[in-house]
């Protein structure tokens, strides 16, 4: 039930900036400055998940090492090609950061 109210409650919030997103005025000089919130806290939530995620998956791949340490060299693959998944996330949110600078510029 938790994660239905977790999912649900996202994809409201989604939906929220979405529609304030399309709802915008044609920019101005008083839109730049939210266009560069906009990028900084895009990259940051992007990094600040992924952060999570890579913990969790470290600390899955260590109580995996310990409990089995024979497979630790399949868990270590693995853990790096889930690494590299989740860095392309944070990637993914830094041009979309850069793209959003770069189509409104600073005047």
């Amino acid at each position: 039930m938790r994660k239905f109210f977790m999912v649900a409650l996202n994809m409201a919030i989604m939906l929220g900036a979405a529609s304030m997103a399309f709802a915008a005025e044609p920019l101005n000089s008083d839109s730049l400055g939210l266009t560069c919130l906009a990028a900084a806290l895009g990259i940051g939530i992007a990094a600040f998940g992924c952060g999570i995620g890579m913990g969790v998956g470290l600390k899955g791949a260590c109580e995996g090492v310990a409990r089995n340490p024979e497979v630790s060299g399949k868990i270590t693959g693995t853990m790096i090609l889930a690494f590299a998944f989740i860095e392309s996330l944070a990637i993914y949110a830094l041009v979309i950061s850069f793209i959003l600078l770069y189509a409104n510029p600073y005047v």
